[in-house]
């Protein structure tokens, strides 16, 4: 039996079993903007890091930074508004040190 047709067989098993019914985004088209906008050897790579959920740290800051200005946005006391305000411009610096780290290395 060649490798193709027991691949097939086990899909087929499965679809069968109704183990495709109910994944995520089932019957939405898929939108693969995102994919083709991505340099072409960088999708591979991107693609094992979501798979694995690794989030780059570049990308973590960033959520941080949101989260402390949306915290900023909803504290009326000074004190508490002055120090976030410190910490934003603290990962907002260290966001940019990565970022111009990661232009050096190229």
């Amino acid at each position: 039996m060649s490798l193709e047709k027991f691949i097939e067989e086990q899909i087929g098993k499965a679809m069968a079993e109704g183990k495709f019914d109910n994944l995520p985004g089932a019957g939405q088209p898929l939108d693969l903007t995102t994919y083709f906008q991505t340099p072409e050897h960088l999708r591979l790579c991107y693609s094992i890091l979501k798979n694995n959920e690794f989030t780059p740290p570049e990308v973590e800051i960033l959520r941080e930074i949101e989260a402390l200005k949306r915290q900023l946005a909803a504290t009326a006391d000074a004190d508490r508004q002055k120090q976030l305000n410190k910490t934003i411009a603290e990962k907002t610096l260290t966001f940019k040190l990565l970022l111009e780290n990661h232009q050096r290395t190229k």
